[in-house]
């Protein structure tokens, strides 16, 4: 069964959390993807904060040959609260709490059951781990839906900078989850969706195949700079910042002809 619990935990990954944050704000709900993409932010910044505050070891920690390799792979950093489950708890529980629909509720209950009890099955989390992260996750996706994240005036660019010089500020050795979740966040409280998703399956598929291969395109590109460069706290934030920015506002840009501005 491992092979099916690692098939399942993959889908906690950042590339597919990026995967459907942007499709969901591109041909669902634009603002709400904003919204979302910054309560996603904060969940991932105060999963770092819990997992590296309270240190705790994974269940293989003792003995490390009691796992896998691929699944030690998947298992980085302390253990609580498991930032697998709290992601996808916050991503999926979110856009379900957005729609607001039975089938859209299913899916996200069943993805998020199953990624939760692949940590458990491939042994790389406790079981308390997985549910301290389903609480937190869920309470992430209810803000993603009644949080007000404001943008009036001057609040658009200076919460960005602010998060930002925080990144600069980064004590050399610290998590590179910090400077990622700072990046994530700034990127999502400036961007401003102000598109209108295509209502024909042609546009629809035309916005997802372009979109997220210019979107990957940067993604890739920017994790191919010097390892040693990368992970600064800033550039790493700016790296996760411009990656949101080129999703929400340079994507729709190039692809007015598909995605009418609102």
């Amino acid at each position: 069964m491992e092979t099916f619990w690692l098939a399942v935990t993959n889908l906690g990954r950042d590339e597919v959390f990026i995967v459907v944050l942007a499709l969901y704000t591109w041909l669902v709900n634009p603002r709400g993807g904003r919204n979302l993409g910054v309560a996603f932010a904060l969940s991932y910044l105060v999963n770092t904060a819990l997992k590296f505050g309270f240190n705790e070891p994974r269940p293989f920690t003792a003995n490390p040959g009691q796992v896998s390799e691929a699944a030690r792979v998947t298992a980085l950093g302390p253990g609580l609260p498991s930032g697998h489950t709290q992601m996808a708890a916050t991503l999926w529980g979110g856009i379900a709490v957005q729609v607001g629909r039975t089938g859209m509720w299913v899916v996200a209950l069943v993805l998020i059951a199953l990624i939760g009890l692949s940590r458990v099955a491939l042994g790389v989390h406790y079981p308390l781990d997985v549910l301290v992260g389903l609480l937190l996750g869920a309470a992430f996706a209810g803000l993603a839906a009644s949080g007000r994240f404001p943008q009036a005036e001057a609040l658009r660019w200076i919460i960005p900078v602010i998060l930002l010089v925080l990144a600069a500020f980064l004590p050399t050795g610290t998590p590179r989850e910090y400077g990622t979740s700072l990046g994530l966040l700034a990127g999502f409280w400036f961007v401003r969706p102000t598109f209108t998703p295509p209502r024909d399956w042609a546009g629809r598929l035309i916005v997802a195949l372009i979109g997220l291969v210019v979107v990957f395109a940067v993604y890739f590109g920017l994790s191919a700079l010097p390892q040693a460069f990368k992970d600064i706290g800033l550039v790493r934030a700016l790296r996760y910042a411009l990656l949101v920015v080129v999703a929400v506002e340079l994507v729709p840009l190039l692809l007015r002809r598909w995605l009418a501005r609102g």
